[in-house]
């Protein structure tokens, strides 16, 4: 009986061994690195650098990062189109800002840039509102007429 319980545990072992290296093996690492500095009078520019990694830069979602993201990242380019032809300007400052959280970003796959612009800022909040309202405002000129 004794060698049966130990032979049993073994193999459960083995398999949630294998079960983890099966897991690890699909996956992508996404490194972290920190915030680049970027003209925070240039939506474009913060796009560029903030975004276009996961949304792609023609913002269709397209990114070099997608296959590392738990979800496909949004198609930026019909946001007007989903919201009956408007763009909604004051849920994508929210969301940029982090007050609003997405049923697609899961637990917060999509980088809260309220904070880091708070960072880059050092504080001055004036600057986070120029980088959010700038970034909005070409994500809004992107959009499919």
């Amino acid at each position: 009986m004794h060698v049966r319980k130990l032979f049993g545990m073994g193999a459960v072992l083995l398999l949630s061994a294998a079960f983890a290296v099966a897991q690890q093996a699909g996956t992508t690492q996404i490194k972290h690195v920190p915030v680049k500095a970027t003209n925070a009078a240039s939506g474009q520019e913060m796009y560029a650098s903030y975004c276009a990694v996961c949304h792609g830069a023609n913002a269709t979602g397209n990114g070099p990062a997608q296959s590392a993201l738990k979800n496909p990242a949004t198609d930026l380019t019909t946001l007007a189109q989903k919201n009956g032809g408007k763009y909604p300007g004051l849920h994508v400052s929210s969301i940029l800002r982090g007050d609003a959280e997405l049923a697609a970003h899961g637990s917060k796959d999509m980088p809260v840039w309220g904070p880091l612009f708070r960072n880059l800022s050092q504080g001055h909040d004036a600057e986070v509102q120029q980088r959010i309202a700038n970034i909005n405002s070409y994500i809004e000129s992107l959009q499919k007429k």
